[in-house]
């Protein structure tokens, strides 16, 4: 959700800048900066902006410089005189000469800025420049995202490789435990005594609480899921943060369950590539 936009105008006698800001977070939370005239315009700028950018931390500036000439103050002549008549008695009546004309501007109420009118048509320009910013924000918004498409693409692959390369260690494990299984009771019982049926029964009990092929089917579904999201017509950023907590849970499960050192080398590889993939998620739209 990063980003970043800007757009320069001329509107009659003021050069506007439009800057927005984005950065990740998990709702939209817009912080507007404008000049004071166009405050009764907050609120229907406020609503195009969340439609347009969805979610992310936004800083959005408008403002102005004005032309060279443009009256910003008028004088109030009236307290001016009032004023100046004053002190020109005070300064007379002691025989004393001087400029006190900036002293007198500094009084209050003597100088008083001009209060501005909106202009509807000169909104509606300034509305244009605001959409051009945001139009470019969108533009690196997309850049950004086929980026991390890829990047999720590509980790996602790598989850469903060391997902697959825990065939031969767990077909190795399965043989590992029956023999460790088998050796122990050979060492306590004559293996003419065994009973072949019942032994191979126990073996199956012992290896269901160690199996984890419902984790990798889950895994795999998960991973699926995750990727037609993904390239599916629309951003759901939220959607793939869900799948990936899906992910790590059956992740978290096997790993509780291996029991074996090549088997838990896989499950960091891919806890790994999840971490990742978490990180990235938080700037997805």
């Amino acid at each position: 959700m990063t980003g970043y936009g800007k757009a320069e105008g001329v509107v009659g006698t003021k050069r506007f800048t439009i800057e927005i800001r984005s950065l990740n977070s998990k709702q939209l939370d817009v912080n507007l900066r404008m000049p004071g005239i166009y405050r009764e315009k907050e609120m229907g700028l406020r609503k195009k902006l969340t439609k347009a950018l969805v979610r992310g931390k936004v800083d959005v500036s408008i403002f102005y410089d004005a032309e060279m000439g443009e009256k910003k103050v008028s004088v109030n002549t009236p307290l001016l005189e009032h004023y100046y008549n004053e002190l020109k008695g005070f300064m007379d009546a002691r025989g004393e000469s001087g400029d006190f004309l900036n002293a007198l501007i500094r009084i209050p109420d003597v100088l008083k800025p001009e209060r501005e009118e909106l202009n509807e048509n000169e909104w509606s320009e300034v509305e244009a420049l605001v959409d051009e910013a945001v139009d470019k924000l969108q533009q690196y918004r997309k850049h950004e995202g086929e980026t991390i498409r890829v990047d999720f693409e590509q980790r996602i692959t790598t989850i469903q490789d060391a997902h697959a390369s825990l065939e031969e260690p767990l077909a190795a494990r399965r043989q590992r435990v029956q023999d460790k299984l088998k050796n122990a009771i050979d060492e306590v019982i004559d293996p003419d005594k065994v009973d072949a049926n019942r032994f191979e029964q126990e073996l199956i009990y012992y290896l269901e609480k160690l199996d984890i092929n419902e984790e990798r089917v889950r895994l795999y579904t998960n991973c699926k899921h995750f990727l037609d999201v993904l390239n599916g017509p629309t951003s759901n950023g939220k959607k793939l943060g869900f799948i990936a907590q899906e992910i790590g849970r059956e992740i978290n499960t096997m790993g509780s369950k291996a029991n074996d050192a090549d088997i838990q080398r896989g499950v960091v590889q891919m806890k790994d590539e999840l971490e990742k993939i978490k990180e990235q998620v938080l700037n997805t739209l």
